[in-house]
This record gives structure tokens, sequence and C-alpha cells, in this order.
């Protein structure tokens, strides 16, 4: 291909790229007016804008001390399981290869319910769960064999989430009753109550995940060939791989920890990214489709359902993610390229 072509494509590439991200920040930001100002009080854009300034203090306490950490923590949790799980699918080259589909969000609520029964509260939770998605993508990694490629590692991650449902089984029936319920609200997944601390943890978890990312853009694309390729060229893929395997879970875990495992989030986000932003991982782009599903998910649980108790996010995005793995599982997606 001469260097015209070359340098054609690529800024038709670029300009696709672009178009996409300023669709979706318009997107999140009509999604963010509309969670701010629809509830029992309607609010107009110009009463939510007023709201954001303080200069009408009962608009004020609405969208700031009721509304507006709900919208905060949905878009940080949808970042961050958008960005887990495009990291974890590029990595793995394997569409099918998210936090909720290899055992690793499945950890992460094991070991949180064990602290939850034990008593524990707040960072004690976040901890717990931390230490059980480590523990369950350490055991996926060392299980796969040599690589940490292909279709071995997701049939590992099943089995490994298979046996952390029976430790979550077993933390269920050591709980209380008030435990046990706190519990199963937890495991649906919820974004509707949060202190604005807990939603600066998921904050600062995706933005040192993304600088992280953009630092190591470099031995991430040398992933996309071959390992024999790869270590040609100075780089060491086993271990990128293995990094950027144990980064996607830490930051899926925290997500977790606060909102609880929010269904398919991880998973739908790198294929509709990758779609919409032609070739390369679009992690920045699955991000922002992460948070897009979170807030219209939760719209669409606080304003379209009926009835008077409002389902948690868990519930919505469970019921859209679903049709999106089946279709994956039927059709298929170019799995050999999934890659940075």
């Amino acid at each position: 291909m001469n260097p015209t072509a070359l340098a054609a494509i690529r800024s038709a590439d670029s300009r696709r790229r672009t178009a996409v991200v300023l669709v979706l920040v318009g997107t999140v930001l009509a999604l963010a007016t509309a969670s701010l100002g629809l509830g029992t009080v309607g609010l107009s854009p110009g009463q939510v804008l007023a709201g954001l300034r303080g200069t009408d203090p009962t608009a004020a306490f609405i969208v700031t001390g009721l509304r507006l950490p709900r919208l905060a923590l949905g878009l940080a949790v949808g970042g961050a399981l958008g960005l887990a799980g495009a990291l974890l699918q590029s990595v793995v080259r394997n569409p099918l290869a998210s936090p909720d589909i290899v055992g690793v969000t499945g950890g992460a609520s094991a070991t949180a319910v064990l602290a939850i029964a034990a008593g524990a509260t707040g960072t004690a939770v976040d901890g717990a769960a931390l230490v059980g998605a480590l523990g369950a993508a350490t055991a996926v990694v060392l299980l796969s064999g040599r690589g940490v490629t292909g279709d071995r590692f997701v049939v590992v991650g099943v089995a490994v989430g298979f046996l952390t449902a029976g430790v979550l089984g077993y933390a269920l029936t050591r709980a209380s009753l008030t435990q046990a319920r706190s519990a199963f609200f937890w495991l649906v997944g919820s974004v509707g109550s949060a202190p604005w601390e807990a939603v600066g943890r998921v904050a600062v978890a995706l933005v040192l995940a993304a600088v992280a990312v953009t630092l190591a853009r470099r031995p991430l694309a040398v992933l996309a060939l071959d390992d024999d390729t790869a270590r040609s060229l100075g780089s060491h893929p086993a271990a990128t791989r293995t990094g950027a395997i144990l980064l996607s879970s830490a930051l899926a875990a925290v997500a977790v920890a606060v909102a609880g495992p929010v269904a398919f989030v991880a998973f739908v986000a790198g294929p509709i990214a990758r779609r919409l932003h032609g070739n390369g991982a679009a992690y920045g782009t699955a991000g922002l489709v992460g948070a897009v599903v979170v807030v219209a998910a939760d719209l669409i649980a606080q304003h379209l359902i009926p009835g008077a108790l409002q389902p948690p996010v868990g519930l919505v995005t469970g019921a859209l993610g679903a049709p999106v793995l089946l279709w994956l599982l039927v059709h298929g997606e170019r799995r050999t390229e999934v890659h940075p």
C-alpha cells in the first residue's frame, strides 16, 4: 500500500474516532441532564444548571444533594467496568473474556459477601472484594497455562466462576437475616445510594487505570502480534498480558465493591466500542460506552419500569446484556481480531 493511501486511511480512522467520541460525550451530557432533571420534582435544564451553580437553593438541594451523587456513581462505575472489560478482552483476544464471565466479578462478590457476613462495612468490604477479584484472576491465569489467551482462558474462567458461586452461597448461609438481605440487594448491583467518598474511590481507580493503560499503550499494542514476534521486538507478552489482566481485575473489583456486580456492562462495552471505533481496542470509547449503558439503564429503572419500588440498575443491565451474549455465542465476533 502506497504512503498516500495509508495516510488517507489513517485520516479517515481518526475522523471516525473523533466523531464517535463526540457523539458519546454528547449522549452522556444528555443523559446527565435527564438524570438530574427527572424525578418526583421535575426540573428544566435551566433549573438543573441553576442548581449546579447554587443560585437556586431548592434546585441545588435536589440536584447536588440527591441526584448528582447517583449520576456520578453511575458514570464512574460504568466507565470503570467498560474499561476493565475492553482491556481484558483485548489482551486475551477473546470477546467473551470479561470480568463477569471469567469469575473475576464472582470472586469479588464472594469475598465481599463473606466480609458482610462477618460484620464488615465500608472500606473493609472494598478490600475483601479486591482480594477476591485478584485471587480469582490469579487462579485463572495460572490454570490457563502459558500464553493466557484464547478459549482456554474463558473456559477456565467460567469454571472459576462456578467455584466462586459456591463460595458465595456458603457466605450467604453464614449471614444473619439482615446481612443476607443487604447482601442480596448488593448482589443485584445498584448505584442508588453511595457517599461521595465511595464515588471518589471508583473515580480515582478509573483515572489511575486510564493513565496506566495510556503509558503501556505500546506494549499493549504489540500483543496484537503473535508472542514469538512480540518477543523478537523486545517485548514481554506474557508479563504484559498478566499485568493487564490484574489491572482489569482490580478496576472491576473497586467498581463492584461500591455498586455491586452490575451485570454485563464490562461484557457489552467492549464489543460495542470496537464496532463504533473501528480498528483498535478502543479503551477510552469502551469506558464512555460503559458510562452510557449504566446511566441509561438507571434512568430506565427509575422512570420507565412501572411499580412502586425502583428496581436496581443491575436488573436492567442484565436484561439488556443477556441478548448481546446470546448474539455473540450464536454469531460470534472475530475473536482473533480483538487487538489493541
